[in-house]
């Protein structure tokens, strides 16, 4: 790898400056070569807090360009302006001035890839309701995905539609894959269509395939109890889930299914010692796919976008404004993030 992994600042009013600094602070040899595009002022109170719990100095570098990474000391935060600067944020709070600086940060980090300047791009958590505070151009957007989706699309000249991208959350026990992503439940079982879980298998199959360096054994949740039962509770397994794995399948893809999506996740998790049966399963619509993985321990979670012309991972959690300043947070989600984008890498 030649060029550096771009991570972004995230809400600076949460805990993603924190566990940047403890990330740099604590795996010097996983960090080496990423560097923060954000603000340096932010980070220098995040070092602070972090060094007030530690006691060892954490300075922060600031780069002129993002390649200098690659010379920032070992243990010190390379941080990238790329941001104006403005009045520090007080922790905790919806507000719309942090809202504008994470989603900046997101904007420059997609470009930047887009342009081929990072490798990578590793996003600390935003609050979405800040980000909609924001304004235009932030509020067009719920959520990292979309943003990213859409830079994407805006790069390569295509409509959005052209350019499908999809929501996977792993660990090291269950990936799965998202048909859809932030919307109401009523919105979500209106995109449960042929064409959606069809389009999502193939990007699985094309993804995680290509991380797996194998075709990826693909296990598709229902979207009813106990799968419909036979159309006894609901015939959209019948009906639209199961098209879609049959045209799949036709495609080559090693899609099965549509199984009761109360025992499908049980099934394709690995532990140690016994292979899961599937090594990835697509779910219907946002908690019914992302509440079995964040069970499994949030710490070790990442969220990776699939369809994306770059390589998007990040913790999977958000900005904990709870604990934000209290010098408190886990940096394990980032550092799985972090060596996730570096696995992803061709």
């Amino acid at each position: 790898m030649t060029l550096p992994i771009a991570i972004t600042m995230g809400d600076p009013a949460g805990i993603g400056p924190e566990i940047i600094a403890k990330a740099f602070r604590d795996a010097p040899d996983l960090t080496a070569g990423c560097f923060v595009a954000g603000d340096v002022a932010t980070l220098r109170r995040a070092a602070g807090l972090v060094q007030e719990g530690e006691g060892a100095s954490l300075p922060v570098a600031v780069l002129d360009t993002a390649n200098d990474a690659w010379r920032a000391p070992p243990r010190s935060i390379p941080v990238l302006q790329i941001v104006e600067s403005t009045p520090l944020v007080p922790f905790g709070l919806v507000n719309a001035a942090a809202g504008k600086i994470a989603g900046d940060s997101v904007f420059w980090a997609a470009r930047a890839a887009l342009r081929g300047e990072v490798a990578a791009v590793v996003t600390a958590p935003l609050h979405k309701e800040a980000l909609s505070a924001a304004g235009d151009p932030y509020a067009r957007f719920p959520g990292h995905t979309e943003l990213l989706q859409a830079e994407a699309a805006a790069q390569l000249g295509r409509p959005l539609q052209e350019v499908p991208v999809r929501m996977m959350l792993a660990n090291d026990e269950l990936r799965t894959v998202l048909v859809s992503i932030h919307l109401s439940l009523l919105d979500a079982i209106g995109k449960v269509t042929v064409g959606n879980i069809l389009q999502t298998l193939r990007i699985t199959h094309e993804s995680v395939g290509a991380a797996l360096q194998r075709p990826p054994r693909i296990g598709v949740a229902g979207l009813n109890p106990h799968a419909g039962e036979g159309g006894l509770f609901g015939r959209e397994e019948i009906e639209v889930i199961a098209p879609a794995i049959a045209a799949a399948r036709a495609e080559g893809i090693d899609a099965q299914g549509p199984f009761a999506p109360d025992t499908v996740f049980m099934r394709a998790r690995a532990t140690p010692g016994r292979l899961g049966e599937f090594d990835v399963v697509v779910a219907m619509y946002h908690d019914q796919g992302l509440i079995p993985v964040k069970y499994l321990g949030v710490e070790q979670g990442v969220n990776v976008t699939l369809g994306l012309p770059f390589v998007r991972t990040s913790p999977d959690h958000g900005t904990a404004f709870d604990i934000a300043g209290s010098g408190r947070a886990d940096a394990a989600s980032l550092l799985a993030a972090i060596r996730m984008a570096r696995r992803l890498l061709p």
